[in-house]
């Protein structure tokens, strides 16, 4: 058997479909009108197709369930921060701008139908960041968690 991605269950395909490829830059794999897979190996499909394939009405389906998160990871946090202040949606904050003890930031918050999403930088730039303000390589694999191999790859590779 083998996993193959996750789908979530929205009220209005074109509405989420606008958030998550022009919010977070998320690009169709598969279109089949009621369901949308990205490129990213997750789906969306509208609520009433969804209830009618398992059976069950539309208004058992619940919103906010607050007990999964949708997860991206993006190279300059910064830059998608100022892409969510552009942005005509109201978004609905979970919290702030964090940063973690290995020192990855992150935020997280509702897509238009009330699914968590989380965007948090890569870890290479988290350690490219660190390197950068002086720690060593040493240093940055501790505080990162991250074996020093890893560490040494990413400062290669900037």
């Amino acid at each position: 058997m083998k996993f193959k991605c996750p789908l979530i269950v929205v009220k209005d395909i074109n509405v989420s479909r606008n958030f998550y490829e022009n919010i977070l830059n998320q690009k169709v794999k598969y279109d089949f009108g009621e369901n949308v897979m990205y490129e990213g190996d997750f789906s969306i499909q509208l609520k009433s197709h969804f209830a009618k394939m398992i059976t069950i009405n539309q208004n058992d389906i619940i919103s906010k369930p607050n007990n999964f998160e949708l997860y991206f990871e993006v190279e300059n946090i910064d830059d998608f921060l100022q892409t969510l202040e552009r942005t005509k949606y109201e978004i609905e904050f979970i919290h702030e701008l964090i940063e973690h003890s290995w020192g990855q930031r992150v935020i997280r918050f509702y897509d238009p139908d009330m699914h968590i999403i989380e965007v948090g930088e890569s870890i290479e730039s988290v350690v490219k960041r660190f390197l950068n303000q002086g720690l060593s390589v040493e240093e940055t694999a501790k505080r990162t968690q991250h074996p020093i191999e890893f560490v040494r790859q990413c400062f290669k590779n900037s």
